[in-house]
């Protein structure tokens, strides 16, 4: 029989979690920000907003590290099992792919400042802009999947990440047909095309939290498939 002592010790705990678990939204949050407002330099051309967005990465970082070492306290205290013990362990991994995003989101603001004062061809624009909002709806619904433990959002992610992926091909196409072969010209489509990639991997890990969201309410293991290219991409970058 359960003992006052272990009742307010549970009470606690899930108070715990909650808190981890609002702050893990918020921090999502912040790097939705980020994708706005990174996608706006790119397109504006706006040096003060990539600057925001580079500078934006310190206070998430100061975010995922309070949320990771409460996460690692709940562990080490309250040994939690089941479905808290894949709650906690779907926040780690969750951090993880809201940071990698974050840090693309940094790096299409530095290529911002790279490719400035350039003006980005009509149709290039275009496609760019159609890559920010869609890699920010990916991860609304991720985090709304998180958030809401909605499985059946989280399952329809890599459906629709499909239109990221056309995205980009149609980005590279377009590309080609954009610049000119001269040496100003190729490192312009370069950076672009990099773009493209960073914003592809952003609506990755939004699929890949929602793989996590997965575990979280049936125990199934994601596949490793999308972390290990995630991996290797943001190494490249």
């Amino acid at each position: 029989m359960a003992t006052m002592q272990d009742e307010e010790a549970r009470k606690s705990f899930g108070e715990s979690l909650d808190e981890i678990k609002s702050d893990v939204i918020r921090l999502a949050a912040l790097v939705s920000e980020q994708i706005g407002r990174g996608t706006e330099a790119l397109l504006d051309a706006d040096l003060a907003k990539a600057e925001e967005v580079i500078g934006s990465s310190a206070p998430q970082a100061t975010l995922a590290h309070s949320i990771e070492s409460r996460t690692y306290e709940l562990f080490a205290r309250q040994q939690p099992i089941a479905v808290d013990l894949r709650t906690l362990l779907t926040v780690l991994r969750a951090l993880q792919e809201l940071e990698l995003a974050g840090n693309l989101m940094v790096s299409i603001a530095k290529a911002a400042r790279r490719l400035y004062p350039r003006e980005l061809p009509p149709k290039v624009r275009g496609i760019l802009e159609q890559m920010g909002a869609q890699a920010s709806v990916q991860m609304h619904l991720a985090i709304d999947a998180f958030a809401d433990r909605d499985n059946a959002l989280a399952l329809s992610l890599p459906d629709i990440d499909d239109v990221s992926d056309d995205l980009q091909k149609e980005l590279f196409r377009s590309i080609f047909v954009a610049f000119t072969p001269d040496e100003a010209g190729l490192q312009q489509a370069v950076q672009i095309a990099l773009v493209g990639r960073f914003y592809e991997r952003v609506a990755d890990h939004a699929v890949q939290i929602g793989r996590w969201v997965n575990f979280m309410v049936t125990g199934e293991l994601p596949s490793n498939e999308i972390a290990e290219d995630s991996d290797s991409a943001n190494g490249a970058a």
